[in-house]
């Protein structure tokens, strides 16, 4: 993993996102991967942006999500580019959705449990602050057609180290 400065080449967000840093400074991140090495490595390399540096990033899916996820360094903006998916918020144990269909976004709050579920091939954007994402698994990810009836349960305990955002 690696941070290029100045790329001039068409960058795919699905395999290589970029990441805002202070100054307004745009930094494609080669050789990305979920993999703990390589999260631990760009986690190191953005360090110094603090709570103010941001991942952008494409994500397609299809199906419920398998995580609950958070954010606590700040606020992260979900953009549906196709598709259809509900955002579905944790707010003091009383589950908050919202659907978003192509061009329709939602902000989820610094510090607020969310999970996604994609109502068939989808494609999302989002742009994360990524220091200290934590994530969760969820244990009610049963395929669902009705968003209005949905029971998903709160988020289990937590898993795995704080690192970069895995998915919106």
């Amino acid at each position: 993993m690696r941070l290029v400065n100045h790329e001039r080449n068409a960058m795919d967000l699905r395999t290589t996102p970029v990441h805002l840093g202070l100054g307004s400074r745009a930094q494609a991140i080669e050789g990305f991967a979920w993999d703990p090495e390589v999260l631990q490595a760009y986690t190191a390399a953005v360090a110094s942006d603090g709570a103010e540096g941001r991942m952008v990033m494409i994500f397609d899916g299809d199906g419920p999500g398998d995580h609950w996820e958070r954010h606590p360094a700040g606020d992260e903006l979900v953009v549906c580019l196709s598709g259809s998916v509900t955002v579905t918020r944790d707010v003091d144990g009383v589950p908050d959705r919202v659907l978003l269909g192509p061009g329709e976004a939602t902000i989820n709050p610094a510090g607020v449990w969310h999970a996604v579920d994609m109502e068939g091939p989808t494609s999302l954007l989002a742009i994360t602050a990524p220091l200290g994402t934590d994530h969760r698994p969820r244990t009610d990810t049963r395929p669902r057609t009705d968003t209005s009836s949905r029971t998903d349960t709160r988020p289990a305990e937590r898993v795995g180290t704080p690192g970069p955002e895995e998915a919106p």
